[in-house]
């Protein structure tokens, strides 16, 4: 039995397999998929790359040179799945999903169990005789636990998909790639959602060929790395979700792991975080914009706690294109929140009138500039390009520096933890006398300890350990909202300055009044806080 462990995926793989040998298995990471068949021998390992393609781009993939690799003959078929639950969707809430596809005459159960914590996901599949579950046949599956008689009783449809799959054997001079197009809909009741998804297959060869042609696809097509699988998709359509907001997802590391399987597993994470809100983003949703700047914020944070292990230039590339995507977001999620947070209010006071109003007008537009700005940036090549770039970034076996890729995780954490800690303590003593700036830096800096907690936090299950990082959290928390409420107000002075100078004769003495109440309030607000971060700092316990 041969997994690939430098990809980070033989710890996972050995867990999923445990519990007996399944006629067919898989372990599938988000974005990249590796799967081992058949289960009774030797395991190849399989890579592949999903995205969401526009229909009209099909064309530019029928011909014969892709990225230098030949395509082959196409061949198609029509594929119709039925995916069951009960009606409180158990199997969902345990991280299972069970379906039924029909290829031509055969009928395929498949079980398939994601583990969001590990971000992975293991796959059984069998032949049955019926288009309706048959539990008989989950023998050695996750769904073991769940009472066969019991659950099959209440297993309903919840939606289904169908769609005519294209597959195209793409062939480079060292490695072969299946392309596989599928085009038709997601189904729920009355509602209905289209799919237009190809997926890249690394069937033998290099991982590198594997991104040279999704590179050159992206190129030709527009195509999107999707890291949202069609049963994700389902789900929210039955349920009536229109708008999809994807949120951190817990991280749950183990101290069996190294840093190489570690870092993989939060970088997957973070990708997962931002990448999904793409169209959040497109449709100019606030929470949409935070939450990808949050999942942004998460990558860097943990590029910059990796960093002495990290090896070469890439990550510096890789982060500095991060960097820009979150500064095409933040003026939007930055202008949201003081519209309305403090323009809001203050146009209801009775004594701006006019002023307040043409406040309130100024910012609401240059809100909706910031917000298409937004949209144009995930709408962007070099967007498509980024999502590329960093999960071949994250993939690669240079990742983190060959001399400390085995080290055990816990070791790395505890260490990253208690010098970051130092290091704030020691810096914070002269909060009083800082710039903004350095108050900003400061406040960075807190903002990591934060996320390295986050990140490492099932490495110490103690209690005592559960005790200290909660209280550590507790600091952190107070000093980084201090800071942070400190740093917009010299961002909203900056942006109502330049609004009040900028502003048309008619209105500038009515704006000019009212953008000195909207700042005086906040002024009044915030300067406390600084004894506040002030205290806290210098309480922060150690670890």
């Amino acid at each position: 039995m041969a997994f690939d462990v430098s990809q980070g995926s033989g710890e996972l793989a050995t867990k999923l397999l445990a519990s007996g040998p399944p006629e067919r298995c898989a372990i599938h990471v988000e974005g990249i998929i590796y799967s081992f068949e058949p289960c009774g021998g030797t395991m190849a390992v399989e890579t592949e790359l999903k995205f969401r393609i526009p229909a009209r781009s099909l064309k530019a993939l029928t011909k014969s040179q892709i990225a230098g690799g030949k395509v082959g003959e196409r061949t198609e078929g029509d594929l119709v799945s039925t995916y069951f639950d009960t009606g409180k969707h158990k199997l969902k809430r345990h991280g299972l999903s069970l379906r039924v596809r029909q290829d031509g005459e055969k009928q395929i159960q498949t079980v398939k169990w994601a583990n969001a914590a590990q971000f992975g996901r293991g796959e059984w599949e069998t032949e049955i005789a019926d288009h309706v579950p048959d539990l008989g046949k989950a023998d050695g599956t996750p769904l073991e636990q769940f009472a066969p008689k019991k659950l099959r009783r209440k297993l309903k449809p919840i939606f289904k998909t169908s769609v005519h799959r294209i597959t195209l054997p793409v062939r480079t001079k060292r490695s072969e790639i299946e392309l596989a197009i599928d085009l038709g809909s997601i189904i729920a009741g009355r509602r209905s959602s289209p799919v237009k998804e190809l997926e890249l297959e690394l069937k033998s060869g290099r991982l590198i060929d594997l991104f040279r042609v999704a590179k050159a696809i992206e190129r030709k097509s527009g195509a999107e790395l999707d890291l949202q699988s069609k049963a994700e998709r389902g789900y929210d359509l039955a349920g009536g979700n229109g708008q999809h907001i994807v949120f951190a997802e817990a991280i749950e590391l183990n101290n069996d792991m190294t840093v190489d399987e570690a870092f993989r597993a939060i970088a997957r994470s973070a990708v997962r975080h931002f990448s999904g809100n793409a169209d959040a983003v497109r449709n100019s949703d606030p929470e949409g914009v935070h939450q990808m700047r949050v999942g942004l914020r998460r990558l860097r944070a943990e590029i910059s706690l990796f960093s002495k292990l990290l090896s070469g230039a890439s990550a510096q590339k890789i982060k500095a294109q991060l960097k820009w995507l979150t500064g095409e977001l933040a003026p939007a999620r930055e202008l949201d929140v003081f519209v309305n947070e403090n323009i809001g209010p203050a146009t209801r006071d009775a004594l701006l009138r006019q002023g307040g109003q043409a406040i309130k007008q100024e910012f609401s537009e240059r809100r909706d500039q910031a917000f298409a700005r937004a949209k144009k940036a995930v709408n962007s090549e070099r967007f498509r390009k980024l999502l590329i770039d960093t999960l071949q970034w994250i993939e690669s076996k240079q990742t983190i520096a060959t001399d400390q890729a085995n080290m055990p995780i816990s070791k790395f954490a505890t260490h990253v933890l208690h010098r970051r800690i130092r290091n704030v303590r020691k810096v914070g003593r002269d909060l009083d006398e800082m710039s903004p700036l350095t108050r900003h830096r400061l406040r960075i800096r807190v903002k990591k300890i934060r996320y390295a907690v986050e990140f490492f936090e099932t490495l110490f299950p103690s209690k005592r350990e559960k005790k200290q990082l909660a209280r550590l959290t507790g600091h952190l928390k107070k000093i980084q909202d201090a800071l942070g409420a400190l740093n917009d107000f010299v961002a909203h002075r900056e942006m109502i300055v330049d609004a009040a100078l900028k502003a048309s004769r008619q209105h500038r003495r009515a704006l000019a009044f009212a953008s000195g109440v909207v700042i005086g309030r906040e002024d009044q607000a915030v300067r406390p806080l600084m004894k506040v971060a002030a205290k806290e700092v210098r309480t922060l316990p150690t670890f």
